[in-house]
């Protein structure tokens, strides 16, 4: 049967050879061939490909075909349907062929089989390292966003090139089907079929497996048709990608390491101070948190014009709300109290990549390294102060945000704004309406419909005692944007009687709000000296042995905080994306309308907004202190004398003259003079000069503030200016040194009595005569008021003097009639003078008591004395010479001269010294002043605010604002683009 079977086969395979011969006629069908010659002589047909092998090995002469004879074979030329002559030799030498392709099919399909066996118990070997995922750094699995893989896929090779390069089949199919050239080539032809065979032989399975496969050819083909070889190596390509990327990723992030490492040591080295100065290119999240700082400024009270979105974490009081956005930044950023309130204003927390971990506010240029533990403690003392500053007396929390940049490696890139925790009690030291409002804080940010909500709750409580989550549910009621975190998961499960409430509370059914997303976190143990590390491990170690998890109650990516971030920064960006560009278009309306209403306005002024008028209004005040300096010595000394003798000429006349007037001679009047003078000047009058020196100034400075400019005069900085002058006036002090060298001055000024010349004696009885004549008539105007109008105006204007007025006229007349009997009275009445002059008053019916009399004898006696002492002035018109020889000899005593001359020399050395100061130190210390007040008002925009008022302002306001929102929009939207 062996041999009727090997001989049928050869016969097939010489009427195949038959085909190829010349002058055979007619084809025999190819469904009557052997499936193995099919597949050699018909190489091309669908279902026969073989896929080719990328492998190469050395030949090994294995065959038992070797040791054939050599000799030229010639077959005789048959028709189609003759029976071919046979001949032994020919026979065996084609049962043998016939036995070489089986084996080379055979190897080929038991060598694919085999190594993909092979690959297969390689593979499970390896181990499953899909539970050690956070061993690996969190920027491997964020790679993606450095490198861009769809380029690296398309520049790899697909499964069609790879097959180009391993041998191709076909051809040594091919080159078998020429075996007509074997019996002319002899040997060497062998031997090259030989070596091929051996190639695949080693590429396949066993000897025994290849031997097997050509005993049995329809199990082989069987076999064959059961196993796509072409899918295997498909999937073993892939594979094989798959690794080569990995590696080739590693290679990448190991050098980045590397870079990373080395650029930070330059850093460091050129800052030793640990604040890192960089100019790098802004980041998209924070040319995006740029404008939501604009935004705010602009609208604070977030209305319908601010729809961009941000991350509003909200939630009871203590529920952890700190902590998990501590978790979400990687550092303990924020200040943390047992119980107590810490939260009392908006922390806005702008999270970005960056290569080192860092935090610094908005207004600030300085950086907290956030891997060491002092700077972590300075910035939450820092944040603790600014939240204290933002809070007004009074109150407990506050609306006013605090801006904090957070940048680190691994960071997902957010904004997040932590609102106070939501309470139920207002307890002791809190203000009434603190309940209220930390309720409009947080409706305020959750009304805007693009704000993602971030419901904090916590889990070791009972859910009924929970208060944000009514407060959420109104403000999305279909749960559009809401993600609901349950922490301390730990005290739950441990707590928790029934492990299934935390699984209706996650799934949101125990509360009334809907949410996008639920998520479980852990975020420590409770003890606040913890690290982030430390918590990152113990989360990762509690969810990996609870119960929640094993049991199906949570899933694995509802829990940790990692995936909690991952998770609101792709709902942050998403709602970005869908938001900015229509936001975009609604300022753009916006500044159209604010631009049509400035043009119709004011079509002739230029647009300058609050900051740049406080520049203008500078410039102008500081020229205005600068003129100071440009009035003229002889106005500075007029004014500073005219002042000086407003202040001290009811001093000089009612202590100093008077007193010494009423004396009997000349001696006592000097004396009296120079004691009261030297009184006066050690302890009053180098005040008075200083304090009339500054006012003077004042009011110069006052002049040269408020006078109108002429057309150039813009009175939007008249209340600026203004409060300008006052606070630089209250800053001032003169110089402690000035009333010194003054008291010096004055005291050597007053002590000479040596009138030099005619015309300073003149000048001295002009000066008396003034100020005894402006005195005469203010005492004139006292006794008009007292007595009431005389007959003519009483007559004129239909005016009657009142009772009391009546007893001051007949008291005056009295008085009078004593002073005519007595024309030198001294200046006191006796009491019995004042007993007489009551009973004469009485006698006519008028009742009065001593004190008026005393009242209106004072007034009386001193028009008396001024009159007689304005007669006395002009006769010492004619009294220089007396005085030259010191009036000896001469009834004519001008002492009251010589002290006018006195304190006229006093009040003209005091003014130029005065005017020296002035010019030559107070006006530059004023100056200084003023420039102080200005840069303190630079910074305080409320100042500005309050200071800079009208539509006018507002307007330009309202249009700088909204062009600065627009352009950083617009850059945003740009780079949003070029990143995608």
């Amino acid at each position: 049967m062996w041999r009727l079977r090997r001989a049928a086969v050869a016969c097939e395979v010489c009427q195949s050879l038959v085909k190829h011969s010349p002058g055979i006629k007619g084809n025999l069908p190819l469904q009557k061939l052997h499936l193995v010659s099919r597949s050699i002589y018909h190489s091309r047909h669908p279902t026969l490909k073989l896929q080719r092998f990328q492998l190469r090995t050395s030949f090994q002469q294995f065959s038992s075909l070797t040791n054939l004879p050599l000799r030229k074979l010639k077959l005789s030329p048959i028709k189609y349907g003759y029976q071919p002559r046979r001949n032994f030799w020919p026979a065996r030498l084609a049962a043998r062929l016939l036995k070489l392709r089986y084996l080379i099919l055979g190897s080929a399909v038991g060598g694919g089989y085999t190594a993909k066996k092979t690959f297969d118990q390689w593979k499970d070997l390896i181990p499953d390292l899909s539970d050690y995922k956070w061993i690996v750094p969190d920027i491997v699995w964020e790679i993606d966003e450095y490198i861009d893989f769809e380029k690296i896929r398309k520049a790899l090779p697909n499964s069609e090139d790879l097959a180009k390069l391993t041998p191709d089949f076909d051809k040594i199919v091919e080159s078998l089907s020429l075996l007509k050239d074997f019996f002319t080539t002899g040997h060497k032809l062998v031997s090259e079929v030989v070596g091929a065979s051996d190639l695949l032989l080693l590429l396949g399975s066993p000897g025994e497996t290849a031997f097997r496969a050509t005993d049995h050819g329809s199990e082989s083909d069987k076999h064959y048709k059961k196993v796509n070889l072409s899918q295997k190596l498909d999937h073993l390509q892939r594979e094989l990608i798959h690794v080569k990327h990995l590696l080739k990723y590693q290679r990448i992030l190991e050098r980045l390491e590397k870079e990373n490492k080395e650029l930070r040591k330059l850093v460091l080295q050129k800052d030793d101070k640990g604040i890192h100065h960089r100019k790098l290119k802004k980041s998209l999240i924070d040319m995006y948190s740029e404008v939501l700082d604009v935004l705010s400024d602009y609208d604070a009270s977030y209305n319908t014009q601010d729809h961009l979105p941000r991350v509003v974490v909200v939630g009871d009081q203590s529920a952890g709300k700190t902590s998990v956005l501590e978790m979400i930044a990687q550092a303990r950023i924020f200040p943390r109290g047992s119980g107590e309130m810490m939260t009392r204003s908006p922390v806005k927390v702008t999270l970005s990549e960056g290569p080192h971990h860092v935090a610094l506010f908005k207004d600030s240029s300085r950086e907290f390294d956030l891997t060491k533990e002092e700077d972590l403690a300075a910035l939450r003392h820092e944040i603790e102060l600014r939240m204290r500053k933002n809070v007004k007396e009074g109150c407990t929390v506050s609306p006013e945000t605090i801006s904090l940049n957070v940048k680190g490696p691994g960071l997902q890139r957010m904004v997040l704004v932590d609102l106070p925790g939501v309470i139920n009690t207002v307890t002791s030291g809190m203000a009434p309406d603190t309940k209220e409002t930390i309720f409009s804080i947080s409706k305020a940010y959750m009304q805007n419909p693009n704000a993602i909500i971030l419901c904090i709750q916590d889990g070791s409580v009972d859910a009924e005692r929970s208060i944000v989550t009514d407060l959420v549910s109104q403000m999305d009621p279909h749960g559009r944007r809401t993600i609901f975190v349950l922490t301390k998961v730990d005290l739950a499960e441990k707590n928790v009687a029934s492990p299934s409430r935390i699984q209706q509370i996650i799934e949101g059914k125990l509360f009334p709000m809907k949410a996008l997303g639920y998520f479980a976190v852990v975020t420590g143990k409770g003890n606040s000296s913890e690290s982030i590390e430390a918590i990152k491990e113990y989360e990762e170690e509690f969810f990996q042995n609870s119960k929640l998890l094993k049991t199906s109650m949570l899933k694995a990516h509802q829990v940790t905080t990692r995936n909690l971030s991952l998770a609101v920064s792709d709902c942050f960006w998403k709602m970005v994306r869908e938001s900015v560009e229509q936001q975009a278009d609604s300022f753009k309306a916006t500044r159209f309308n604010l631009e049509t209403e400035w043009k119709n306005n004011y079509p002739r002024l230029r647009e300058l907004d609050r900051n740049e008028l406080f520049e203008k209004a500078k410039n102008e005040i500081l020229d205005e202190v600068i003129s100071l300096s440009q009035v003229t010595p002889k106005h500075w000394e007029e004014i500073l004398q005219q002042s000086l003798w407003e202040r001290v000429s009811t001093h000089v006349i009612e202590n100093i003259y008077l007193p010494a007037a009423q004396t009997m001679n000349s001696g006592t009047f000097n004396t009296t003079v120079d004691i009261k003078l030297k009184q006066w000047t050690d302890k009053q009058l180098p005040n008075k000069a200083v304090e009339v020196a500054w006012e003077t100034l004042q009011e110069e400075f006052s002049r040269f503030m408020t006078e109108p400019k002429g057309k150039e005069h813009d009175d939007i900085f008249d209340k600026l200016k203004e409060a300008v002058k006052e606070e630089s006036i209250k800053r001032h002090k003169w110089n402690d040194f000035a009333e010194d060298s003054l008291r010096v001055i004055q005291h050597n000024a007053l002590e000479d009595r040596s009138i030099s010349d005619k015309q300073q004696w003149d000048a001295a009885i002009y000066f008396m005569e003034e100020a005894l004549q402006a005195r005469l008539k203010d005492t004139e105007n006292a006794i008009e008021n007292m007595i009431g109008p005389d007959w003519k105006k009483r007559w004129l204007y239909w005016k009657n003097r009142t009772q009391e007025q009546c007893v001051h006229n007949e008291t005056k007349n009295e008085l009078e009639k004593m002073l005519k009997c007595n024309e030198e009275h001294p200046a006191y009445l006796a009491s019995d003078e004042i007993t007489t002059v009551r009973k004469n008053l009485e006698s006519r019916g008028v009742e009065v008591d001593p004190s008026l009399i005393k009242d209106t004898w004072h007034q009386v006696y001193r028009r008396h004395f001024l009159k007689t002492a304005l007669n006395h002035c002009n006769l010492c018109r004619r009294g220089f010479y007396y005085y030259q020889r010191h009036f000896v000899d001469s009834e004519l005593e001008c002492n009251d001269v010589v002290l006018f001359w006195r304190i006229q020399r006093m009040l003209a050395i005091t003014a130029n010294t005065l005017r020296q100061q002035l010019t030559n130190t107070e006006v530059r210390r004023l100056e200084k002043n003023v420039k102080e007040v200005l840069e303190d008002f630079a910074e305080d925009s409320q100042k500005k605010v309050k200071l800079l008022t009208g539509k006018r302002v507002q307007l330009a306001e309202d249009l700088k604002k909204v062009r600065e929102i627009q352009e950083k929009l617009d850059a945003f939207i740009e780079a949003l683009h070029q990143e995608k």
